[in-house]
């Protein structure tokens, strides 16, 4: 065996520089480059490394650790889940920064490579810069929060233990079942130490993602439920996405006429004008897919960890004689809702599946209620998209509060309803263009009302829900596909929260567009408060009163104004025909683009037969807060227990 000496930065950069997936056939480079903030963790050891030889990886500079990250999620997912960008911090508040990120990645099964600086393995100089002292322990740093939110954790303290580190990294990674965030934390020490790597550890190497198939046992169990099924449907997740199965599960649909649903991460594995697609399910699911859900008798889950959102926390379904079946690679979420487990790729299984439905001659028993259910949701569409500001307006949600709109309005001289903007926004822009959001009122929205025939348009991030994420992950899916449009869809909550990585966009040449919602605050969990008979409080931007609470004038914000200081081009919109002339001229920019729409506060979508398990109070002295727990507690009795 051949040797060859170099550093464990060195090492790092000459084993990423040749890993690849194969998927049906397809091999493809797994990394593409790293994303860094360098700082005095990282900069001498794994940044001398990049900064000598950095072989094929590309060098991207973030503005902030998590941000960074969060580019690098969206480029995994929009890549589904066969490229990624590793992440590089120093030690301390660098490395605490990505810790969100991983935790998103990890909820959503996108794989993320963490590489953060850590204190010396020799402890000499200790207490280094930036070092957390646990009296207790001198081995805990800041990394060891990484624990619970990653898929893989290992610190490097010996440069020989690298290899059996980055060959298990390579596991978890590019494995579809049970991928998630990846922390190799470093010694910063370490990182410049060398030691003799044989030449085998180099070469290239092929992850090959495979397609299991069910076995005979559960095809003919599957058979057997859906022979007793009247009225089954079909819940299209992100499995389905990954797993390229949008067709297969579309053509397995229409031939034995049985409607689908889709969860946040489905969305866009099939399109939205297949007659058998209702749209989204669950707590921000639209009406006809609700409406379809309460009467079936037996529910397949294909590609889902069937969350709160996606069950109406257990309680969608009701029928009291529904059957739960599901089909996905993770047995830990093939077991949920007690559902019988199919542990295989949503592909094969569908193909298999559909095959073995033909033999047994099965339709389902739906006669016209599939039509009936969205020609119901198609005319709500209309009322949103028609929803205008006018006298005597009425609110969709928290009518008790429309106060706060005159004041808005008054403020801003924005008019437009949020429900209005984006039936207009779908209508504008192209319709291959990819849309991403994460957080807030907009996710439960764009769930409902949200229509695209284009492959993995539909990019949310609603697992985590993670407030920061929309534009950093924007910019990720544009390198992803830089060839088409990517919209982030964010509040001026979220922007607020993060949007550092826009500068990153500029850098990089890769244009977003930014619509910005500014209904001045945090209009999503305002309305649940408010709808719960909780008081207003902390959830709109408002300055202090005189009595010193939080109750006194909007603060107004130019958005705008704070992205053309970056070198943006940016548009203030009040009402929707100048939305609709700012989205023509944004489309001719070479640079990126950021709408500062004035939405109308409390003009988001509610409701629609589901129901969100919230823990509310249950001893307070306000009537509409005793009432509000009356009604929780009447749900959580008729919900299903586990």
């Amino acid at each position: 065996m051949k040797y060859e000496k170099m550093t464990v930065g060195q090492a790092i950069v000459r084993f990423l520089d040749n890993q690849y997936v194969e998927f049906d056939g397809k091999q493809t480079k797994f990394v593409d480059g790293i994303f860094t903030i360098f700082g005095h963790g990282i900069v001498v050891g794994l940044g001398q490394a990049l900064d000598e030889n950095p072989r094929g990886l590309r060098v991207y500079q973030g503005r902030n650790e998590q941000g960074m990250a969060h580019v690098a999620a969206g480029f995994a997912k929009q890549n589904n889940r066969r490229k990624i960008i590793a992440c590089a911090s120093s030690i301390g508040p660098g490395a605490a920064n990505m810790i969100t990120a991983a935790a998103d990645a990890t909820v959503n099964n996108v794989p993320l490579l963490l590489f953060p600086g850590d204190t010396y393995a020799t402890r000499q100089p200790d207490p280094v810069l930036q070092q957390v002292e646990q009296p207790d322990s001198l081995a805990v740093t800041t990394n060891d929060a990484y624990k619970p939110v990653c898929k893989y954790w290992d610190r490097i303290i010996r440069p020989e233990q690298l290899m059996s580190a980055m060959i298990n990294a390579m596991r978890v990674l590019t494995d579809p079942a049970d991928t998630g965030a990846v922390c190799i934390a470093l010694s910063q020490d370490v990182e410049g130490e060398a030691y003799d790597y044989p030449e085998e550890f180099f070469k290239k190497r092929v992850h090959r993602i495979t397609r299991p198939r069910p076995v005979k046992e559960d095809l003919e169990t599957l058979v057997s439920l859906f022979r007793s099924a009247k009225k089954p449907l079909v819940i299209c997740g992100g499995g389905v996405r990954y797993s390229e199965a949008g067709e297969a599960l579309a053509a397995f649909c229409k031939t034995f006429h049985i409607p689908f649903a889709e969860t946040q991460s489905g969305k866009s594995a099939c399109k939205s004008s297949d007659p058998m697609n209702l749209g989204g399910v669950g707590v921000t699911g639209n009406l006809s897919a609700n409406m379809i859900a309460e009467k079936a008798d037996l529910v397949l889950a294909v590609g889902s960890r069937l969350s709160d959102f996606t069950t109406g926390s257990k309680s969608q379904y009701k029928n009291p004689k529904v059957r739960y079946a599901a089909i996905n690679l993770s047995k830990f979420h093939a077991y949920k809702l007690d559902a019988y487990p199919v542990v295989a790729d949503a592909k094969a299984a569908i193909e298999d599946l559909a095959a073995a439905l033909k033999k047994a001659k099965y339709q389902s028993g739906y006669k016209g209620e599939i039509r009936a259910a969205k020609d119901a949701w198609d005319r709500e569409m209309k009322r949103l998209g028609d929803y205008r500001y006018k006298k005597n307006f009425k609110t969709l949600v928290a009518a008790q509060h429309e106060g706060s709109i005159d004041e808005f309005v008054a403020l801003t001289g924005g008019t437009v309803t949020q429900t209005s903007a984006l039936c207009l926004i779908r209508k504008e822009i192209a319709k291959d263009a990819i849309v991403v959001g994460a957080s807030g009122s907009l996710p439960g929205d764009l769930q409902r009302m949200w229509t695209t025939d284009a492959k993995d348009a539909y990019h949310m991030e609603y697992g985590y829900s993670c407030m920061g994420y929309e534009i950093a992950a924007a910019l990720g899916a544009k390198m992803a596909e830089p060839k088409r449009e990517v919209y982030a869809m964010v509040g001026d909550g979220s922007f607020l929260m993060l949007h550092s990585e826009l500068i990153t966009s500029l850098q990089e040449g890769m244009k977003i567009n930014v619509l910005l919602f500014d209904n001045c605050g945090f209009g999503c969990i305002n309305n649940l408060q408010m709808s719960n008979g909780i008081g207003n409080l902390a959830t709109e931007f408002r300055y202090r009163d005189k009595k010193g609470k939080l109750e006194g004038a909007m603060i107004p914000v130019d958005y705008a104004q704070v992205a053309a200081g970056y070198g943006c081009r940016t548009y203030t919109v009040k009402t929707l025909e100048e939305l609709k002339k700012a989205l023509a001229d944004a489309k001719k920019q070479k640079v990126s683009t950021l709408i500062d729409i004035k939405a109308l506060p409390k003009t988001m979508t509610d409701g629609y037969r589901s129901w969100w398990n919230v823990g509310l109070a249950e001893v307070t002295s306000k009537k509409a807060q005793k009432e509000a727990y009356a009604r929780l507690k009447k749900a959580r009795d008729a919900a299903r227990r586990y």
